[in-house]
């Protein structure tokens, strides 16, 4: 049986991730917290901004930058988004 949760982000029971995403007690609460929906939809628009916003992973700031985003946007306050991307259309 999947494990759900009251999702962070979306605010309604959705499916939980199967395990926390890293080590620790920000991946613990994510792993409580944030569905397996909202976790993927981070992690698609994380990639847009490090791609658009040229992060390199082996900059502590750059980390530090990312993991700000990445609180902002399971909270629901207002995050960073990439400039000029235009979602393709169906």
């Amino acid at each position: 049986m999947t494990r759900t949760i009251i999702c962070r982000k979306y605010n309604e029971e959705l499916p939980a991730l199967e395990r926390p995403p890293f080590p620790g007690a920000k991946g613990q609460d994510i792993f409580d917290h944030v569905s397996a929906k909202a976790w993927a939809d981070w992690q698609k628009h994380q990639t847009l901004l490090i791609n658009e916003k040229r992060l390199n992973m082996m900059n502590a700031e750059d980390r530090k930058y990312l993991q700000d985003e990445m609180d902002k946007f399971f909270s629901g306050e207002e995050y960073a988004q990439a400039e000029g991307y235009v979602p393709p259309t169906e």
